[in-house]
């Protein structure tokens, strides 16, 4: 979408000026897909740790780390998966780097990969419809907290409330998307350092009480263990794989931001939380059952602490749900939806409260978007691998004007539309994870290998590998690591 922000006056009250304009805190972000210009850029990459380290501590990641330990982990190999799964963290952090250099989100530079067509597909489906999937699991998560709560003050969760808890939780979450990048900068530092001496109260209750020896009676071993070993680090890793988006938080940097700085705050902000609250679930699930993780949980707690523990679950997931929101919003109008970002945002809001009310009211269709993500998780790893190659092979060169370019005449309008390099690289890739995938079904290699589950790696790297060799002549990539 083209940008209506006048051109900026010059010199360095200009820029102060457009900055003010285009990404003040207290007000509506005027950019969406278009190109930031260099003249609005600010911040440094250590802004980023508050905001991936707020959307990580989460109600989530402690059913997650109890799950470790309910699937016949013994408490130390989860806690090694946990560590392992989140490594994967460093790769939203790669792709990071690609905002500055392009002064666009993800779902703009994927034109390079996919081509101009092309990417309207991966946006439709890789960017929105996993999003808003997401979006209604973390809202219903929230909102199951935010019921314990409302019961705790004395009113009953009928129905109505539980419509009006909803609403209200979806509303907050939707405010700081529409507010966009300026508003999420500002407000996660904070959000941050609240959550994390909310959790620090957590890990001191549920260390008291930890088995730090605990073993399940009967220890898996052997092909068994392996299978258990690589699902719990898959179900770890689709966390971060997810964030094929983390350049949407980033484009605002300066071109001449570090790489090393953004890969590693962006890494360290996710990596960190994300180990401690997985962790944190896994030594609680030694304790009590894990099962109904909110229940048990407060079994641990102080009596003063719980309605305290309940908010800062529902804050954690508006947190993660407005970093969502706002990447369903851009992926909206990538797909050649010509409304503002805001309009976008609470479109993709409202589609999502809807999957959540009926969800939790009407039906188990939330049951049914789980097992959906679940099975993503063969299109997410390849998604996330192509992307990543990318980035490397063109030693993170981005033309952003280029890539708003999608006429036919542009550069990166490949063939009809579509790059064939990467769509063949993402097709290949997703179906030889298929072929190994042991959740919802079993395919013939996860059969072979006695359940073992190897969807993960095989997809990434042959993704990977096949994109690496389709591009190797592509004439865009060749200018890019052309330039000085």
């Amino acid at each position: 979408m083209a940008s209506t922000i006048p051109d900026p006056l010059p010199g360095p009250q200009g820029a102060q000026a457009a900055l003010q304009d285009t990404d003040r805190p207290g007000r509506i972000e005027a950019h969406g897909i278009d190109h930031i210009p260099e003249s609005e850029r600010h911040g440094h990459p250590r802004e980023l740790f508050s905001v991936w380290a707020a959307a990580n501590v989460n109600y989530l990641s402690l059913v997650i780390g109890g799950a470790l330990v309910l699937m016949g982990l013994n408490l130390w190999q989860a806690v090694a998966v946990t560590v392992v799964g989140n490594l994967f963290w460093l790769l939203p952090g790669l792709l990071a780097t690609s905002g500055p250099a392009a002064g666009a989100p993800s779902e703009v530079i994927t034109r390079a990969v996919y081509g101009v067509l092309g990417n309207r597909v991966n946006n439709a489906v890789g960017g929105w419809l996993v999003s808003v999937c997401y979006f209604a699991l973390n809202l219903a998560a929230a909102a199951t907290a935010a019921f314990a709560l409302v019961e705790k003050a004395g009113i009953t969760a009928d129905t109505p409330v539980k419509v009006a808890v909803i609403v209200v939780i979806a509303a907050l979450t939707l405010i700081i998307s529409v507010y966009g990048h300026g508003l999420i900068i500002r407000l996660y530092l904070p959000i941050t350092l609240v959550l994390a001496g909310a959790f620090t109260v957590v890990a001191f209750a549920v260390l008291r009480h930890a088995d730090f020896s605990y073993a399940p009676a009967e220890q898996p071993g052997g092909v068994e263990l392996w299978a258990l070993l690589l699902a719990g680090t898959t179900m770890i890793a689709s966390g971060p794989l997810s964030y094929t988006t983390s350049a949407d938080f980033s484009r605002y940097l300066p071109r001449t931001a570090s790489k090393k700085a953004i890969i590693g705050w962006n890494a360290l902000g996710a990596f960190l939380p994300s180990v401690v609250v997985c962790s944190l679930g896994a030594f609680a699930a030694t304790a009590v059952d894990m099962t109904d993780p909110q229940t048990a949980l407060q079994e641990l707690l102080p009596g003063w602490f719980v309605p305290v523990f309940l908010l800062a679950l529902v804050l954690g997931t508006i947190s993660i749900n407005a970093l969502t929101a706002y990447s369903a919003g851009l992926a909206l109008q990538a797909v050649g939806l010509r409304v503002r970002r805001s309009v976008s945002v609470l479109f993709d809001g409202a589609v999502a409260v809807a999957l959540t009310l009926y969800g939790l009211l009407v039906s188990n269709f939330l049951d049914t978007v789980s097992n959906a993500l679940q099975v993503i998780t063969v299109l997410i790893g390849p998604l996330m691998a192509v992307y990543a190659t990318d980035v490397l092979l063109r030693r993170c060169r981005y033309d952003g004007l280029a890539l708003s370019d999608e006429t036919p005449g542009s550069p990166f309008w490949y063939t009809a539309g579509v790059n064939p390099a990467g769509a063949l690289a993402l097709v290949v890739g997703v179906t030889a994870a298929a072929l190994c995938v042991n959740t919802l079904y079993t395919g013939p290699i996860a059969a072979a290998l006695g359940g073992v589950d190897l969807s993960l790696p095989v997809g990434m790297v042959v993704a990977a590998a096949l994109y690496a060799l389709l591009m190797r002549k592509d004439r865009t990539l060749l200018a890019a690591r052309a330039e000085a």
